[in-house]
C-alpha cells in the first residue's frame, strides 16, 4: 500500500500552492484545502468519465481522497499558530492578515472549542471572584440520591457549634471583666447572655464566688447589684446547687478574705441572708452548719445571717439590705438623706463622718443639692453656730474635692434664684446670704465672679431721724 502511494505521488506531484500554510484565501479559513485548477479538472474528468471500470482507477481515487484528508487536517492544525507564513514561506509577508497573539487567545472570554455563538462563558458570571450574575437567587440544593458521593447517613444530620469547656486557669481572666463591667451598667440580662456563650461546665459555681469576692472590696451599691445578679442568674445560667457550693467555698476561704477585708464575715452573712430571702438558698442551709463549724469567721458569718433572718420576721426589709446606689434612688429620698446628714453634723460636729456619709451616697452629680440645702439651713437658722459650722463643712468638702467647682457653683446659683421666695419666710435672708457669700469668698470656697453676682435688696435708709445719727447694726 505504501509503495503504491509513493508511485502515485511521483506520477502526480502535489504543487506547493496546495501545501501552503498561509491564510490568504477565504476558503482555507472555513476549514477546507484549496486544490489547484489542474486537480479540479482531473477530478471532474474522473467523475464524469468511466473511471470505475478498472480497479486501478478506483485505487487511485482512494489515494487522492486520503491525500485530501491529510491536507485538510494539516491546514486546520496550522490555523492556531501565532505566526502566519506567506506564499514564499517567509513570516510577516502575508497579504495584510494580522498575526494572532497567544496572549490575546488567553484573555479572550469566548469559547475556544469553536462551538457556540461566541458569547462569554457562563453568561458573564464566570470570571475570577464572581459569585454569579447580579440579581440571581440561589435555591437550596436538592440532594441527589444517585450521586456517587451520596451518603444517606448524613442527610438527617444536625450541625451545631461546639464550644470547648472553659479551663480553670482562664476562668478568672474571662469572667472578671464581665462582672466588673456589670458594676458599671447594672444589666443582668447582658451578663446572662455573655455567660451563656461560655461553656462553664463544672466552673459554674465559681461565678457566684467570684462576684461576691469582688463585691466585698467594692461599694455598698455594688454589693446590692451582686445580690440582684445572683438572683437573676439562678435559673437561666446557675442552679441552686451551684449557689450553695459557691457559699460553701466562701465560708472555707473566709480566713484569707479577712486579711484584705476585715468586715468580710459580716458581709458574707448578709449575702447568705439575702440569698435565702431571694429563695436561691434553702432555709435549711444555715441549720445544716450547726455544730459543724470550727472556724470563728465562718461561725460569725452564719450567726449574722441567722440574726438578719429572724429580724426579717419582725419587719426588717432584707431585699434592700445594702441600700441602692445613687443613680437608682429617687430624688426625694436623696434630699431626705442630705437633710438628715446636715442635722446629724450640726449635732455632733464631726466633719469627717459627714464627709464619709456624703461619699457613700454616691451621687457626685447631685452634690449641688447638698450645697443648696446647707445654705437654706443657714438662712433659716438663728444664731452664729450654724453659720460657722456650715462654712467649715463646705470648706472641708471643697479642700478634699468631694464637691467640685461646678457643683459648688450650681448650689450657690440655685439659692440666688430662690432668694426672693425664701425672703418671704425669712425677712433677713438677703443680709445673711450676702454675709455668708463674703465669708465663703474669704475662705476660698467660691471665686470672685460668683460673689459679685450675689443678689442684694436695696435699703431705704441706714440712719433713723430719731436715733441721733447712730447706724443700725444688723445682728443675728
Amino acid at each position: 500500500m505504501a509503495t503504491d502511494c509513493e508511485a502515485w505521488l511521483n506520477a502526480n506531484p502535489v504543487e506547493a500552492d496546495d501545501l501552503s500554510d498561509s491564510f490568504l484565501s477565504g476558503e482555507e479559513e472555513n476549514g477546507g484545502a484549496v486544490p489547484s485548477s489542474k486537480n479540479i479538472n482531473a477530478a471532474n474528468n474522473e467523475i464524469n468519465g468511466n473511471w470505475m471500470a478498472s480497479s486501478n482507477s478506483l485505487h487511485e481515487a482512494r489515494l487522492k481522497a486520503k491525500a485530501k484528508r491529510r491536507l485538510r487536517k494539516n491546514s486546520s492544525r496550522d490555523s492556531g499558530r501565532g505566526d502566519s507564513l506567506s506564499d514564499g514561506g517567509d513570516p510577516g509577508k502575508g497579504s495584510g492578515v494580522g498575526s494572532t497573539s497567544p496572549k490575546s487567545k488567553l484573555l479572550d472570554r469566548k469559547s475556544r472549542l469553536g462551538k457556540g455563538r461566541g458569547l462569554p462563558k457562563k453568561g458573564g458570571a464566570g470570571g475570577k471572584g464572581v459569585w454569579g450574575r447580579s440579581g440571581e437567587v440561589y435555591e437550596p440544593v436538592q440532594v441527589d440520591s444517585k450521586d456517587p458521593n451520596y451518603d444517606g447517613a448524613q442527610e438527617n444530620c444536625v450541625y451545631e457549634t461546639v464550644v470547648p469547656p472553659l479551663e480553670e486557669r482562664d476562668f478568672g481572666k474571662t469572667v472578671t471583666p464581665i462582672v466588673q463591667e456589670y458594676f458599671e451598667h447594672g444589666d443582668t440580662n447582658e451578663v446572662a447572655e455573655l455567660l451563656g456563650e461560655l461553656n462553664l461546665g463544672p466552673m459554674r459555681s465559681g461565678v457566684p464566688m467570684l462576684a461576691v469576692s469582688l463585691a466585698l472590696e467594692a461599694k455598698a451599691s455594688h454589693r446590692e447589684l451582686t445580690s440582684r445578679l445572683l438572683a437573676d442568674l439562678c435559673g437561666p445560667v446557675l442552679t441552686c446547687g451551684d449557689v450553695e457550693n459557691a457559699f460553701d467555698k466562701l465560708l472555707s476561704e473566709l480566713p484569707e478574705l479577712v486579711l484584705d477585708t476585715p468586715g468580710a464575715p459580716q458581709m458574707v452573712g448578709q449575702f447568705i441572708a439575702r440569698a435565702v430571702k431571694d429563695q436561691i438558698l434553702s432555709k435549711s442551709y444555715i441549720e445544716g452548719y450547726k455544730g459543724k463549724v470550727d472556724c470563728e469567721h465562718a461561725r460569725a458569718a452564719l450567726d449574722r445571717a441567722a440574726v438578719l433572718l429572724r429580724m426579717s420576721m419582725g419587719g426588717l426589709r432584707i431585699d434592700n439590705l445594702w441600700g441602692s446606689g445613687g443613680g437608682q434612688r429617687a430624688v426625694t429620698e436623696l434630699v431626705k438623706e442630705m437633710n438628715l446628714l446636715l442635722k446629724e453634723y450640726l449635732l455632733s460636729g464631726d466633719g469627717k463622718e459627714a464627709e464619709r456619709c456624703l461619699r457613700e451616697l454616691e451621687v457626685p452629680h447631685f452634690h449641688h443639692e447638698f450645697v443648696y440645702e446647707a445654705l437654706v439651713m443657714v438662712l433659716e437658722s438663728k444664731g452664729e453656730k450654724t453659720f460657722k459650722m456650715v462654712l467649715l463643712l463646705l470648706k472641708r468638702l471643697w479642700v478634699s474635692t468631694v464637691i467640685t467647682v461646678d457643683q459648688m457653683r450650681r448650689g450657690y446659683e440655685r439659692v440666688y434664684m430662690d432668694i426672693a421666695e425664701i425672703n418671704i419666710d425669712v425677712p433677713r435672708a438677703y443680709f445673711i446670704l450676702e454675709l455668708f457669700v463674703d465669708k465663703s469668698f474669704s475662705a476660698g470656697v467660691i471665686d470672685k465672679n460668683l460673689r459679685d453676682i450675689c443678689p442684694c435688696r436695696g435699703r431705704k435708709r441706714f440712719v433713723s431721724e430719731g436715733d441721733g445719727g447712730c447706724l443700725k447694726l444688723e445682728s443675728f
